[in-house]
């Protein structure tokens, strides 16, 4: 039958009916065959058919459904309630596909065994239906399972906590759980952020053993005698630039500007492989780790901090041992040649953005040539000017030459169509008791642009050493786009007005570029750039050298970076063996395994850390729009559904606007880019500005809901 016929025969109003149709198309119990609903799971009778099970990781799950990722790659199976059996998130099971999915073309399945259960769960406390203590699993919509008494005590409704399922049954009604851990009040982010910790398995303390080999660093100063077999950089006014808060300071510069008008630029990075040897328990846990966890004002570190915040750390005015990197670069600022040495340095000072920011402004300022002002610097105080200047008084005749190289490395990364994708980044400003009472958009000066550059160059050497010495390495790797995604994003930005008609189902880097920079500083930048980046593939870490695609590069690595990321501190470990001559054959034996084993892990490691701090800036976010409900604030629509419009406002929060909201009518959305009401023939597109009251903010979900506003 199709709808209309279900409602002339059953006489129930048109919206419920909806839902408690949509509700048994998820449960299974129809499906939609020609545009007509049927009684569901015609192959259901026989879904232990022998052969044909497919091991999988389930994704998702709500009270109805589920989403089942393929081990394969192959893509995800969905999984009606009833085929569920009680599985749960990141449990591996075994699937059998239905012979007839509901939706054709779609994977369906039932869920034959789980293999490996996962039992570790965060959620928040709530009432069963019958009123008994409960608790409702993270990212698990309307799952709800009873509590044990012990371990409960204290716990109040609303509370996070880590708990384990201690007993399974057939469905997940009959799931029974135990406190472990209590973190608090889901009013509050920063323990919102604890249980998401606690539930995605992060490793928050390091074991005894990692802890006491770190602690053969307190206070630790460098070897005079390793000192001695090192080149000693000592006397060159090396120094570092990061944000003020930054305490492991990986990487330092120096710069000088030659007779013939060319440039030699060092990159000095902290030479962690000196102090994490393979097989330590610190090279063992930093393995595991790959990554460095920075949210709010915290991080969960990936070594240490005898290592990260001290003996690795570039901290001014002590001697550190270094992995340098010698640039030579013509006058246009290109790359003549390179040398990788191992170093002893001093850096003069610890360079921060804002405040090198303000000097690059006064200097440019002082020469005759006009200048754009650089907005990341502030307003600038004659009297700071001043102290600034005595500040980096050993290093400040390489300002202007940093900004001339970087200025012509910008022009180069242009001509072969280097794609700069703006995103704003959020900056959260915390208090003392770890709430939020502020959210800046995070500015890019000149200074961060250039040590990025600068770090770009070394990590493109860095690879360029790996691949043409013919040894294993970890590269950074970011493949063509799909042509299908291409597709989708042409008719996206052509429906935006956009020339986006690509001369080959994959545009050259050049062309979307052009797309970038037409909508610069524009009010449809957002969603434009926005949907560039998703519409590529997502950058990881390969044995294999794949060039980078979004860079323009064929040659391209992490080396800049090795006490927060373990592929840095990977590809140091095999550069350091070529400086020591080992030949290839010895270290194809040596490294093959660990570069392949290293890129994976790795880049398992990094799509966690993402989103982990993604979801925990979300938190964050609602905190802070849930002091200011009921005010009002203008936006820009950046995104569009057909369930509503998501604003995004100045300060980088996005809430969500119900199309009931905008609409009298059915909404007609067309291509993600437009929302028409046919009753009014109002309008609204991506990069439409428009006024919204906020309505609720929810701390545990990180979610934000705002109201339309008529002006």
């Amino acid at each position: 039958m199709t709808l209309r016929e279900l409602q002339n025969n059953l006489q129930v109003d048109n919206s419920r009916l909806r839902t408690s149709v949509s509700a048994m198309v998820a449960t299974g119990e129809l499906a939609m065959k020609n545009g007509t609903y049927v009684p569901g799971f015609a192959t259901y009778e026989n879904p232990t058919a022998p052969g044909g099970s497919i091991p999988c990781t389930l994704v998702k799950l709500a009270a109805r459904f589920g989403f089942a990722s393929r081990d394969d790659g192959e893509g995800d199976i969905f999984i009606p309630g009833r085929a569920l059996h009680g599985a749960m998130p990141n449990d591996k099971i075994l699937v059998k596909l239905f012979d007839h999915p509901r939706v054709e073309g779609s994977s369906e399945g039932e869920v034959l065994e789980v293999t490996v259960p996962n039992n570790r769960f965060a959620g928040t406390v709530c009432l069963s239906e019958d009123g008994r203590l409960a608790v409702e699993p993270d990212g698990c919509r309307d799952v709800k399972f009873l509590l044990a008494k012990q371990g409960s005590e204290g716990v109040h409704l609303g509370d996070k906590v880590g708990f384990l399922i201690t007993h399974r049954g057939e469905r997940h009604n009959a799931h029974r759980a135990a406190v472990v851990e209590k973190f608090g009040s889901s009013d509050y982010a920063s323990e919102c952020a604890k249980a998401i910790l606690y539930g995605r398995n992060v490793r928050l303390e390091f074991p005894p053993e990692v802890l006491e080999e770190a602690r053969a660093y307190d206070n630790a100063t460098i070897d005079q005698a390793e000192a001695a077999h090192r080149m000693d950089l000592r006397a060159i006014p090396i120094f570092t630039i990061d944000s003020a808060e930054t305490k492991d300071i990986d990487d330092a510069i120096s710069l000088q500007k030659l007779e013939n008008g060319g440039y030699e630029l060092g990159v000095h990075i902290a030479d962690v492989s000196h102090y994490v040897r393979p097989g330590s328990a610190l090279d063992n846990e930093a393995y595991e780790r790959a990554t460095s966890i920075y949210y709010a004002d915290k991080v969960i570190p990936m070594l240490p901090t005898q290592l990260s915040n001290g003996i690795c750390s570039l901290n001014p005015q002590e001697d550190r041992f270094a992995f340098s990197c010698l640039m030579r670069l013509d006058e246009q600022g290109n790359i003549l040649g390179y040398n990788f040495v191992k170093s002893v340095i001093r850096s003069r000072v610890k360079g921060v953005y804002k405040e090198i920011n303000a000097l690059l402004e006064s200097m440019a300022a002082e020469t005759t040539e006009p200048v754009e002002a650089d907005e990341a610097a502030g307003p600038i105080d004659p009297e700071m000017l001043n102290a600034l200047k005595e500040k980096y008084a050993e290093v400040l005749e390489q300002l202007p030459i940093m900004d001339e190289l970087y200025r012509k490395r910008l022009v180069l990364r242009k001509q072969r169509g280097g794609m700069e994708i703006e995103s704003d980044e959020a900056k959260l400003i915390i208090d003392e008791n770890g709430r939020c009472v502020d959210i800046v958009k995070r500015g890019r000066g000149t200074s961060e642009c250039m040590i990025e550059e600068f770090m770009l160059l070394a990590n493109q050497c860095a690879a360029n050493a790996g691949r043409t010495n013919k040894v294993p390495f970890v590269y950074r790797v970011h493949e063509a786009p799909d042509a299908e995604k291409m597709e989708k994003l042409s008719a996206t930005l052509l429906a935006c007005g956009l020339n986006a008609k690509f001369k080959n189902p994959i545009p050259t880097q050049l062309e979307l570029a052009a797309l970038l920079d037409e909508t610069r500083g524009q009010p449809i930048q957002t969603p434009v750039h926005t949907g560039i980046l998703r519409s590529m593939q997502k950058a990881r870490y390969a044995p294999q050298p794949l060039g980078h695609y979004g860079l323009v590069l064929a040659d391209y690595a992490h080396f800049t970076s090795p006490i927060r990321r373990y592929p840095d501190l990977a590809i140091h470990r095999i550069l350091s063996e070529m400086l020591l001559g080992a030949n290839n054959a010895q270290m194809t034996k040596d490294f093959t395994d660990f570069a392949a084993r290293a890129s994976e892990q790795s880049s398992k490691q990094e799509v966690t850390a993402v989103r982990i701090e993604r979801d925990v800036e979300d938190l964050y976010k609602a905190e802070y729009m849930h002091n200011h409900l009921g005010e009002v604030y203008m936006g820009t629509v950046a995104g569009i559904t057909p369930r509503g419009v998501f604003v995004e406002l100045e300060n980088t929060v996005e809430g969500f606007v119900p199309a009931a909201e905008l609409c009298k009518g059915e909404p007609q959305v067309v291509d993600g880019v437009s929302m028409v009401d046919p009753l009014t023939g109002r309008t609204w597109m991506l990069g439409t500005s428009m006024k919204v009251r906020v309505a609720a903010a929810d701390v545990a979900l990180g979610r934000i809901d705002f109201e339309y506003m008529v002006e």
